[in-house]
């Protein structure tokens, strides 16, 4: 129920922010194109993969957290909450205009208007989806299924979650060059 409550808040502080339900396409469900007007407004799209990895890296983070450092065994289901909660934070912070902007600005995403609530929901089911199979599968397993997930983003879209970070905190010129396939 708890996270039931964490998806409906964000869908309203987005539509509150100015962000649409969803496309006025024909199909709000996936798009395979990672440059085209429908990324970030169908429910899925390529960047939903860099989402999954959110929840590889936030079962890592959150495993180190309280098994090494706060020295608790914190089950799984509030761990899947405290994940979403922090999803739910990046959807709302990332679709804010300066953070738009900042995508404009430093990355290959030259139209980007935000996303959709449909997509930002559907970011954070991925984010849920990869921190129980990261969770799962235990941290050995999911290491390389991580860089392999990243690699095949690299040659899909030319664009991944550590190439997003770097270039959203450092943006480097032949990196944008390269996304923009020149």
């Amino acid at each position: 129920m708890l996270i039931v409550l964490i998806f409906l808040a964000t869908a309203l502080q987005l539509r509150y922010q100015g962000r649409s339900w969803w496309c006025g396409c024909r199909s709000s469900v996936w798009t395979s194109e990672a440059w085209s007007s429908l990324t970030s407004q169908t429910f899925l799209d390529p960047y939903s993969i860099t989402h999954l990895l959110h929840g590889f890296m936030l079962a890592g983070l959150l495993l180190l957290l309280f098994r090494f450092v706060l020295k608790k065994d914190v089950p799984t289901t509030w761990r899947l909450v405290i994940a979403m909660v922090l999803e739910a934070l990046w959807e709302i912070l990332e679709n804010t205009n300066a953070v738009i902007d900042r995508y404009r600005e430093a990355t290959a995403a030259l139209g980007y208007q935000g996303d959709t609530v449909v997509n930002s929901l559907g970011d954070m089911v991925c984010c849920g989806v990869g921190l129980l199979i990261a969770r799962k599968l235990g941290w050995l397993r999911s290491l390389p299924i991580f860089i392999a997930m990243e690699i095949v983003l690299l040659f899909w879209i030319r664009d991944s979650l550590i190439v997003e970070i770097i270039m959203l905190i450092r943006p480097i010129d032949f990196i944008k060059q390269w996304q923009l396939g020149h």
